[in-house]
């Protein structure tokens, strides 16, 4: 397009069509030299931005000196303010521990968030962007894991505005249905085959590890961070720092529980279940993944969180506990969580409630129960 002259050296204008109206205008631009360089900007439209040739020449003078930064700078520093996914992901996860559930986060952010999000600030997501990633994702991966990533987006951006660091979603995010809500069971021959099979490991620390898993329901996270000043042997508890559930929690010290810690050996380490070096471990996945296979248990059993769902499944079968002690031995958040074993304790109670009615049955020795007719009585009357 041919630039034309102003009355105001170094300032010219092209003419373009207009920004939501019929016919031409003028976009202005300045023309200089500075450090021996010459240098073209633009510096706004005639009606779009109010720009005059006499606004125009007044910006090209502090331009000259260096009393108004160029474009690109201002482009840049506004960038650097915008809190944009990506640099909320920073924030994020600054000084977290190298977890295995925090690694896990670092890849889903960098390959299924980073490109699609990680320039944008929150509020410029659309439900539209959401529920397209939402689809693009299940062409590949299961609804969980297309679910973890849903999730990771949802607390990145809550994370920016409980801070006041950015603006909320407009919309809800859409999550997909997941149906894997399992209760994993072990049959008394698989759980003897189990112990038999922990019993014999040469990795007396992971057996371990598994005994305590058993017979207390930790999680995996749980058991690997515990440390020695969270067993409080005389009172007979055991701290739960930074859990899943998010505030500390404290679980009972049962006997078994106790049996197995005052027989574990103490390494050079504060950590109850130490690494190499005495430094936490990240994952025991090798090690327990090998106990199972010599158990002969089905490939589908997770070694650590199946024991932890066999230990629910025996207090909820056994009838004894209710639903709310259940929750607080498990640390779940919510009862909900805690509702895939109601079936079993309701079981229970329909077994024991068979069973009063065997007993009373054999007190009656034959004897016909007589029942009342109520409304021939009121008539008798």
């Amino acid at each position: 397009m041919k630039r034309i002259k102003t009355n105001y050296p170094g300032v010219v204008y092209r003419e373009v069509d207009r920004i939501g109206g019929n016919g031409l205008e003028r976009v202005y631009y300045i023309i200089f030299k500075k450090d021996g360089k010459v240098f073209e900007e633009k510096v706004g439209r005639q009606y779009a931005d109010d720009m005059t040739p006499a606004r125009a020449s007044r910006i090209r003078a502090e331009r000259i000196e260096n009393r108004r930064k160029s474009p690109k700078e201002i482009r840049a520093e506004k960038a650097a303010t915008k809190w944009t996914v990506g640099r909320l992901w920073q924030e994020y996860v600054h000084d977290k521990p190298p977890t295995h559930s925090w690694r896990q986060d670092g890849y889903r952010f960098a390959n299924y968030l980073q490109a699609t999000f990680g320039a944008k600030e929150p509020k410029q997501i659309s439900q539209m962007d959401a529920h397209r990633l939402r689809l693009n994702l299940s062409k590949n991966l299961a609804p969980q894991t297309v679910k973890h990533i849903l999730v990771l987006l949802q607390r990145i951006i809550l994370f920016g505005v409980k801070r006041g660091l950015c603006q909320g979603l407009a919309f809800k995010i859409e999550f997909p249905k997941v149906n894997n809500v399992t209760t994993e069971d072990l049959s008394p021959e698989q759980l003897s085959a189990l112990l038999e099979a922990i019993e014999a490991d040469s990795n007396i620390m992971i057996a371990n590890l598994m005994k305590l898993a058993l017979v207390t329901g930790m999680r995996r996270g749980e058991l690997l961070k515990l440390r020695w000043q969270d067993v409080d042997f005389d009172r007979g508890f055991i701290s739960l720092r930074s859990p899943k559930s998010g505030k500390d929690q404290v679980i009972p010290l049962n006997d078994a529980a106790r049996d197995i810690l005052l027989n574990h050996s103490q390494a050079d380490s504060d950590l109850v279940f130490p690494g190499r070096g005495g430094r936490p471990r990240n994952n025991v996945g090798v090690q327990v993944n090998r106990i199972k296979e010599r158990a002969g248990l089905p490939a589908s059993f997770r070694p650590l969180h199946g024991l932890r769902h066999f230990y629910a499944t025996q207090l909820a079968s056994s009838g004894e506990v209710d639903m709310y002690v259940l929750q607080r031995l498990l640390t779940h958040r919510s009862p909900l969580m805690t509702q895939r074993y109601a079936h079993l304790r309701d079981d229970a109670l329909r077994r024991a409630s068979d069973l009063a009615g065997d007993l009373i049955g054999q007190a009656m020795n034959g004897n016909t129960l007589h029942v009342v007719n109520m409304e021939k009585e009121k008539k008798a009357n």
